[in-house]
């Protein structure tokens, strides 16, 4: 996809995996249609570690297709993510945060799960009657969750998100940020000589936004 001159090159490099993940999932996995176009009552949905990579795009799209969005993040990051348009921000630290309970007592028709660790018995009371669990880093345990919930026919699903990029998703993002409609926010930018700090950095998992690599 061409970067059009109103995209910087760090902003057009920090899209393609984890905008075009965030794209996928609630497009594709939890079917919201990001014009607002889609009918039946607004659907609620969770975002997990919401102020990092994915999450930082997964909360402003969401918001784009009119849903409910409930965010959880670090407590240095609730005022960034409200920046972003979530409408409730849950400190995952605190009780609540770390029971994933919705301060409004709305259930999630889906879960983008952008953090790691959290057991289907965290998620399973707060899910709608199909609420589904959309794990962006699944391990061992969540395919197990998902082979158990697929043999038990349950209407609450966890489901591993494995991406499949396509260049007309990355076109469309291209254009949302273009217009202004879609942020990259930037953690920081690392010459290439120092890469791995920005490695560091990642691994950590503290960043918020991307972190950029550059000559």
């Amino acid at each position: 996809v061409s970067r059009p001159a109103e995209v910087s090159a760090a902003e057009a490099a920090a899209l393609p995996v984890a905008g075009l993940t965030a794209h996928q999932a609630l497009t594709q996995d939890a079917g919201i249609n990001l014009d607002g176009s889609g009918h039946g009552p607004q659907k609620n949905i969770l975002i997990t570690a919401a102020s990092g990579g994915v999450g930082h795009y997964a909360v402003q799209l969401a918001k784009l297709g009119n849903t409910h969005v409930t965010a959880t993040c670090g407590a240095r990051n609730i005022d960034f993510v409200k920046s972003l348009g979530a409408d409730e921000v849950l400190d995952y630290k605190t009780p609540d945060g770390a029971a994933l309970k919705s301060p409004s007592g709305k259930k999630y028709d889906a879960v983008i799960h952008c953090a790691r660790d959290i057991p289907w018995s965290t998620f399973e009371p707060n899910l709608s009657a199909d609420g589904k669990v959309l794990d962006l880093t699944p391990g061992p345990v969540a395919i197990l969750t998902f082979a158990v919930k697929k043999l038990t026919f349950s209407k609450k699903q966890l489901l591993p998100v494995l991406l499949s990029a396509k260049g007309e998703n990355l076109d469309y993002l291209v254009k949302l940020v273009k217009e202004g409609k879609l942020k990259t926010v930037i953690d920081s930018k690392h010459s290439l000589s120092k890469a791995e700090d920005a490695w560091a950095k990642s691994i950590d998992g503290h960043a918020t936004g991307k972190i950029i690599v550059e000559p």
